[in-house]
């Protein structure tokens, strides 16, 4: 076993949750580290190409997330690496923000490195010892053998509660009653794509389309993402279990990131699930590639340009938390005394046996509020979750699962682990007032 790592706060994860955590915790002085299993950041967003982010607004166009999220975006205007914040011309919410993700990595890790972090890539956290009813430290394997991690205060950003279930934190997987999960996605881009024949066709077949964004108003808006080809794909009867094809544009002029493969009924937290699931869903790329270039128009002479390193996962496992979020928390636009984060992003639920997508929107002003409890452990003094991991039930996760509302629910978690670990409190004794003011000081929406 190697010498130990000292710090204060320990995030475990380096997506887009994490990356914000760790932001936060760097910049108000507490000793941080970020333990990442890739050679890179970035998580879904890079790992599993999930793109783009979708959204840091309401569907009546109030932005809701900024704070380090819109700061990374900025920082990716500045470098060439998005076009910001655009109108979602597949309709389903306001805006989405296309990104370059290598440039992501790059602004990622920069942003690290200004706010003080060490960061552990190639790192893999598998084993945690407990103490007092708390985490004493975590054991990372890497190229340099076994090594522990001791903080005050860890941030469990696996995306898949990792930490909280090897710490023995109560955790909870998938929908009530069988426990089955979203399907996962193999994501996959093609280039040579003739964007202007898709947009056409979208134009003069507005049947084969779902869109809020009326089709008279397209010839004037850039093409983001497009929901549809009905007919084609019932007609290609592709051994997919969906209902449509679903793409969206960018980064390049003839390019674009396909969100069609459905791996459904596999566990994402077992290995042996996981395996078969990466394997489907590569067949299924050739499956869908196939099909594109046979019958949609545009696609006639496009390729596979990449695929995912990863499959990409939508639901795992999440902690139990002092609070969980709910279907109606979220649809009622509700709102709490103890808020962290606000989202926008309407429940999407990829049905985890059928074919559908099921929607449900948002009342009220378009928001709900994320409470500081879902972040907090019930039964792990020193444990925080952020991204995907947080408390909620299914319907619930099916909007805090995406990546704006991961950077927010990221940033509150490093933040109270900074505030906590200055204070010499636990983050569940923190004051969360003056929590919620040093959030709006540093931007965040609340």
């Amino acid at each position: 076993m190697n010498p130990a790592i000292e710090a204060d706060v320990v995030v475990v994860g380096g997506g887009p949750a994490g990356i914000a955590a760790a932001i936060a915790a760097g910049r108000l002085g507490a000793q941080t580290v970020l333990i990442e299993r890739y050679g890179f950041v970035g998580g879904m967003s890079t790992a599993a190409m999930v793109y783009p982010w979708m959204t840091f607004h309401t569907d009546r166009g109030e932005q809701v997330i900024k704070g380090i999220a819109q700061e990374i975006v900025d920082r990716l205007q500045a470098n060439g690496g998005s076009p910001g914040h655009l109108r979602d011309t597949v309709g389903f919410v306001h805006t989405l923000t296309p990104y370059h993700p290598e440039i992501y990595q790059v602004v990622a890790t920069d942003m690290l490195r200004e706010a003080g972090v060490r960061l552990l890539l190639h790192s893999f956290v598998d084993e945690v010892m407990t103490q007092d009813g708390g985490i004493g430290h975590v054991v990372v394997t890497n190229k340099s053998g076994r090594t522990p991690v001791r903080g005050r205060i860890f941030v469990d950003c696996s995306g898949d509660a990792d930490v909280a279930k090897l710490s023995g934190a109560e955790t909870l997987q998938g929908r009530e009653g069988d426990s089955r999960s979203q399907p996962m996605t193999m994501k996959f881009r093609m280039r040579g794509v003739d964007l202007n024949k898709v947009k056409a066709y979208m134009i003069s077949h507005p049947e084969e389309f779902y869109s809020k964004t009326p089709i008279a108003e397209l010839p004037d808006l850039p093409l983001t993402g497009v929901s549809g080809f009905y007919s084609q794909w019932k007609r290609a009867e592709v051994p997919i279990n969906r209902d449509q094809v679903l793409f969206f544009t960018g980064p390049a002029d003839d390019e674009v990131l396909i969100n069609c493969t459905r791996v459904q009924g596999l566990d994402a937290t077992s290995a042996e699930d996981l395996t078969l699931a990466e394997q489907e869903g590569r067949k299924q790329v050739l499956l869908m590639a196939e099909f594109l270039k046979r019958d949609v128009p545009g696609f006639e002479r496009a390729s596979i340009s990449a695929v995912a390193p990863q499959i990409g996962i939508r639901e795992s496992r999440r902690i139990k938390g002092y609070y969980l979020l709910t279907k109606e928390d979220v649809v009622e636009g509700r709102k709490f005394s103890d808020v962290i984060a606000r989202s926008g992003y309407p429940i999407d639920i990829h049905d985890p046996s059928g074919k559908g997508v099921t929607a449900s929107f948002i009342a009220g002003d378009g928001a709900y509020d994320i409470p500081y409890g879902c972040l907090l452990s019930a039964n792990v003094s020193n444990l925080l979750a952020a991204g995907r991991c947080i408390s909620t039930s299914h319907e619930a996760l099916a909007t805090t699962r995406l990546t704006p509302s991961c950077m927010a629910t990221g940033q509150a978690a490093g933040t109270a682990a900074a505030l906590a670990t200055a204070a010499g409190v636990k983050p569940q004794a923190l004051d969360i007032p003056k929590l919620q003011e040093q959030l709006k000081r540093d931007g965040v929406i609340l």
